[in-house]
């Protein structure tokens, strides 16, 4: 386990680290559909679990995963959810179909209802399932392991191979920044806490022009020894992290098959067949009640456009 990065570079002990690549891949795939096709709680929920439940079982580095977590939750979801409410205090009338106010400003002009409060914590419950299943599929795969279950996957394998490189140079990257830094550092560049915001960032940016020149460098080392080995004249390749699938990974399969099935049945059923009449699902809305808001009516800029014109 590496203890600066999530990305691992060599495979882990527990059996999710040893599943071959492609059973990554596809079960990665599988889920970000999932997460990505409803706005259900019932559904959104199982799936964040699971991907928590695979994140624990690794038992990573927890110190850059919580702050990444937490960083995502202060950015996206409490800045996010300040803005949606300046912008558009009815998205929850817009996405859930009803509207119960619970406060409301003098003027009006900003509320706050139950129903928007159950749009921001199912969108905060998608983005956690999201965050997790991404979370818990770097964890437990190699670069190597994810190019070639790309590659298994019908992707190109030099595209495969581009991806592998760029998440291998991360650390790379990273120790020529601490050198280049220390480096600047030591010449006497004020690049420390004491030194004042704006001259901090206006040297940052100088740091960046000798750590590009670095990079470029290594690129142009490694293209010239691919070449030397002769990549790219076959129209495919084998990949030494990829390995016959074992009893766990033919489990892992038909789960995620199993999955993608169910996903598939959802999918068709709760968009085509028997649709809910609003965007979002929620325990205290009945579906008669529910009101069909126009696209001109859904966003208050466009209100405020027809207002204007129409004076």
């Amino acid at each position: 386990m590496n203890n600066r990065f999530v990305i691992n570079y060599t495979p882990g002990p527990t059996f999710l680290h040893q599943l071959s690549g492609f059973t990554k891949v596809f079960l990665f795939i599988v889920m970000t559909v999932a997460i990505i096709a409803t706005y259900d709680v019932r559904i959104l929920w199982p799936l964040c679990i699971i991907s928590i439940a695979e994140i624990v079982s690794m038992k990573p580095n927890w110190k850059p995963i919580i702050f990444m977590f937490l960083f995502t939750f202060f950015t996206v979801t409490i800045i996010g959810n300040i803005m949606l409410f300046v912008v558009s205090p009815d998205a929850g009338l817009n996405n859930v179909g009803t509207e119960t106010i619970l406060w409301a400003s003098a003027s009006g002009r900003f509320y706050i209802s139950k129903e928007w409060l159950w749009y921001i914590y199912v969108v905060w419950v998608k983005r956690t399932a999201s965050f997790a299943s991404v979370m818990a599929f770097a964890l437990m795969t190699t670069p190597s392991e994810f190019a070639s279950g790309l590659n298994k996957c019908g992707l190109p394998y030099k595209v495969c191979t581009i991806i592998s490189l760029a998440y291998r140079t991360i650390p790379d990257i990273a120790n020529d920044f601490v050198d280049i830094r220390n480096s600047m550092m030591m010449r006497g560049v004020e690049l420390g806490k004491k030194a004042p915001v704006g001259k901090r960032l206006k040297n940052h940016v100088t740091l960046l022009v000798p750590l590009i020149m670095s990079s470029f460098g290594k690129v142009g080392n490694i293209a010239n020894a691919m070449d030397l080995r002769g990549y790219g004249k076959n129209k495919k390749r084998t990949w030494y992290a990829e390995h016959e699938p074992t009893k766990y990974d033919k489990i892992v399969r038909g789960i995620t098959i199993a999955l993608g099935i169910a996903t598939i049945v959802y999918i068709l059923w709760a968009r085509i067949i028997d649709p809910w009449p609003a965007k979002i699902w929620a325990p205290f809305v009945d579906k008669s009640a529910i009101q069909q808001v126009s696209l001109e009516e859904s966003f208050f800029l466009f209100r405020w456009l027809k207002g204007l014109f129409n004076k």
